[in-house]
C-alpha cells in the first residue's frame, strides 16, 4: 500500500484496491513516513504505553494512613475519597485526585463496599413460556381508587394494557364492581380481539369470593368461557404487574393531572 502511494496512486485509489479503509491506509503511510520500504518497522505496536506512570508508594501509604484516622476520629464518620482529599489539603496542602485515591484504595483491598451485580432483566412475561417468548399475548387488568372530581364526585378507573402489543384502556366509572369488569372486558375483547392470557390481581372483584376454597369467580368463569386463561399475581410477588402498574401511574401523571374534568363523562 505504501510502495502504491509513492507511485503515485491516490490514497483512496490505495484503500479500494486492498479493500481496507482510508484510514488504514493512511496510517500506514504515517509510519512508513520518508523511510526506505525495507528499514520500516512493520510490526504492531502494542497498545500499552511505553511508560507507566504509577502513583509513589509513600504518596499511597499517606492515604491509606489518613483513611484510617478519619475512620477512627472523624466526627461525621466520613473516611471515603473525598474526605481524605479534603483532610489532605487541610493539612498538607495539593492534594491527589479523587479517582486516584479511588484507584488507590481498590488496588490496596480498601474499600469495604462491595460492587453490585447487575443483571438482565428477565423477558416481559417471564413466568409463561409462550408470552416470554412472545408467542402469545397477555392482557392486564387492575383499578386505580380515591379519585375525586371537583364537587366530591368519586371516581373508579378500571385499566388495562397489552403486554407485548402495548394497547391499552381506561374505563371511568362511580365505582368498579365486577358487574363493570365483566362488560369491559366482553366490549374489550370483542373489539380488540382475544389475549391468550389475562392477568389480575387478588381483589375479590376480579378473583372473586375468598371464603370458599372451591369458588370461582365470575372473571375466571368468563375467561374460561372465552377460552382465555385467567392468571392472578401472586400475593407479595414483585414484578408481576409492573406493565399495568406502570400504565396507571402514566394515566395519572397524563389524564388525570392534565385536565379539568368537570365530570365522569368529560373524563
Amino acid at each position: 500500500m505504501v510502495a502504491a502511494v509513492r507511485g503515485g496512486q491516490s490514497l483512496r485509489s490505495v484503500a479500494r484496491e486492498f479493500q481496507v479503509s482510508l484510514p488504514t491506509v493512511q496510517r500506514w503511510v504515517q509510519r512508513a513516513g520518508t523511510t526506505r520500504l525495507v528499514r520500516v518497522a512493520w510490526a504492531d505496536r502494542p497498545p500499552v504505553p511505553h511508560t507507566v506512570s504509577r502513583t509513589p508508594a509513600a504518596v499511597e501509604e499517606r492515604v491509606l494512613t489518613v483513611r484510617r484516622t478519619l475512620k477512627e476520629e472523624s466526627a461525621l464518620g466520613e473516611y471515603g475519597a473525598a474526605a481524605i482529599q479534603q483532610a489532605w489539603r487541610r493539612q498538607w496542602g495539593a492534594a491527589p485526585a479523587l479517582r486516584t485515591i479511588g484507584r488507590i484504595l481498590r488496588r490496596r483491598g480498601a474499600l469495604e463496599g462491595r460492587r453490585r451485580v447487575r443483571t438482565p432483566p428477565p423477558p416481559p412475561g417471564w413466568y409463561l413460556p409462550a408470552v416470554a417468548q412472545g408467542a402469545a399475548e397477555l392482557d392486564s387488568f387492575d383499578t386505580i381508587e380515591d379519585l375525586v372530581i371537583e364537587g366530591g364526585i368519586p371516581v373508579e378507573v378500571l385499566t388495562g394494557v397489552s403486554l407485548h402489543g402495548g394497547l391499552v384502556a381506561a374505563w371511568p366509572e362511580p365505582a368498579v364492581t365486577t358487574d363493570v369488569v365483566l362488560a369491559a372486558l366482553v366490549a374489550h375483547w370483542r373489539a380488540e380481539g382475544r389475549p391468550a392470557y389475562a392477568q389480575f390481581d387478588n381483589d375479590t372483584r376480579f378473583q372473586g369470593a375468598h371464603q370458599f376454597r372451591d369458588a370461582i369467580g365470575r372473571v375466571t368463569r368468563l375467561c374460561l368461557s372465552l377460552d382465555i386463561v385467567p392468571v392472578f399475581a401472586p400475593v407479595q410477588e414483585h414484578g408481576f404487574q409492573g406493565a399495568i402498574e406502570a400504565f396507571n401511574g402514566r394515566w395519572q401523571a397524563k389524564v388525570w393531572h392534565r385536565f379539568h374534568h368537570e365530570a365522569r363523562a368529560a373524563l
